[in-house]
């Protein structure tokens, strides 16, 4: 065993082989409207911790939420370590993603599980697109230096009705970029979901045995949620990053509880709503 797949031991129950990963990162984008939820950060972050999630995505400047509470039992840090401009509506004419320096050696100073960083397939922006990829070959080479696992987030998006971008669950267009994400070096895959949930396992089969982890994307009933996570789950995914779904629900902890139960207890949807219910 490998000093990284020491490191990404700590995101994935032993039992299950899955991870929850609640993703509260988005103050690093700059959009106000990112910030429902978590506008009092350490008092959401604390919540969260107290819920026992495998574990919490955030920044550098917040790292220290997370690494001060308890002892070894809290939630693994996954470190978010680039900053883009592309969430706004309407779209700025200069995009771009900047990484923070030595990733790696960062998330050996904050002892994170592992750090993430985007690949982004955005309409008619190439230049983004290499910023990503030139950002990940830098990052591969400074995890390997490290022993830290490398998280690759291949991002498809199309442009919206409001004039910003929205998740393109097109799945000839996710499987490419996450197989570029494989191809870069990545340890860990965190993907879009696509339209028809019962084709994830060809996203699946295309990270060639990587853990993929399937984002949230934006904000869903209950119903909508625990359907689309037991599909995945039923797919093969190796777990979950959500974040607007729990962080803006009325009750996250109780939301995070009820998550945990499908990926480590083998809870239906059904069972989940009810464990939400009874929160």
């Amino acid at each position: 065993m490998s000093d990284v797949e020491y490191r990404m031991r700590r995101m994935f129950n032993p039992a299950s082989g899955r991870c929850l990963d609640i993703a509260v990162d988005h103050g690093f984008f700059g959009e106000k409207a990112f910030l429902q939820g978590i506008e009092d950060l350490p008092a959401a972050v604390a919540t969260l911790a107290a819920a026992a999630p495998d574990a919490i995505q955030l920044t550098k400047g917040q790292a220290r939420l997370l690494q001060s509470l308890g002892g070894r039992e809290r939630p693994a840090l996954v470190l978010r370590t680039d900053v883009a401009n592309v969430y706004g509506s309407p779209l700025p004419d200069h995009m771009f993603d900047l990484t923070l320096p030595n990733p790696g050696l960062a998330g050996v100073q904050l002892d994170a599980a592992c750090v993430v960083v985007n690949l982004f397939d955005l309409p008619d922006r190439p230049q983004v697109r290499e910023a990503c990829l030139r950002a990940i070959l830098n990052a591969k080479v400074d995890c390997e230096r490290y022993g830290m696992p490398l998280m690759i987030e291949p991002l498809v998006m199309k442009e919206g009705s409001s004039g910003g971008y929205t998740v393109n669950g097109d799945l000839d267009r996710i499987i490419p970029v996450v197989r570029q994400a494989v191809e870069l070096g990545a340890d860990i895959i965190k993907a879009d979901p696509c339209d028809d949930p019962s084709q994830y396992h060809e996203v699946i089969q295309t990270a060639s045995g990587i853990p993929v982890l399937v984002r949230g994307g934006g904000k869903v009933d209950d119903a909508e949620l625990f359907r689309r996570t037991q599909a995945v789950l039923e797919q093969g995914a190796a777990g979950i990053v959500y974040g607007r779904n729990i962080i803006q629900h009325d009750n996250p902890a109780g939301m995070t509880r009820a998550l945990m139960a499908m990926l480590h207890d083998g809870a239906d949807a059904k069972a989940a709503a009810g464990i939400i219910a009874a929160s």
